[in-house]
């Protein structure tokens, strides 16, 4: 077990994944996938307060359209959770932080931004340059 110093953030003048980076990464995922959690059961909470109370027409359909929207917006986070834990299981596998098209590193700015990137930036732009081209045909 690894104990990171509290300033701790990868950098490029070290190993690329080495066991700090792997730490750091993990905790980040980790507290990811906490916060998504806890939001999850406080609109959990929330929608089960109970039905929708209010006597206006318009103010019915507001309340409707805006659980509408948080659970859209669970169903996403509910995604997201597994995306996390499968970078969690890349850490574990040893894989994590290499391209799965490609096998280079995706790189400590890109994994910083997106811990879930399963792709180099460039094999995500030919991926979707792809997408693209299928989708216009």
């Amino acid at each position: 077990m690894i104990t990171l110093p509290p300033d701790y953030r990868p950098s490029e003048d070290e190993e690329f994944m080495n066991p700090q980076q792997v730490e750091y990464f993990r905790l980040k995922l980790l507290k990811w996938r906490t916060d998504l959690l806890k939001e999850a059961d406080e609109t959990l909470a929330s929608l089960s307060e109970g039905g929708i109370h209010e006597a206006d027409i318009t103010d019915r359909a507001s309340v409707e359209t805006d659980r509408a929207l948080e659970l859209r917006t669970r169903d996403r986070a509910r995604k997201l959770i597994s995306k996390i834990n499968q970078a969690l299981q890349r850490i574990e596998a040893g894989t994590y932080g290499y391209c799965e098209e490609t096998g280079e590193p995706i790189g400590l700015k890109r994994l910083e931004a997106r811990p879930i990137a399963t792709l180099s930036i460039e094999a995500q732009e030919r991926h979707e340059r792809m997408e693209r081209i299928h989708r216009d045909d």
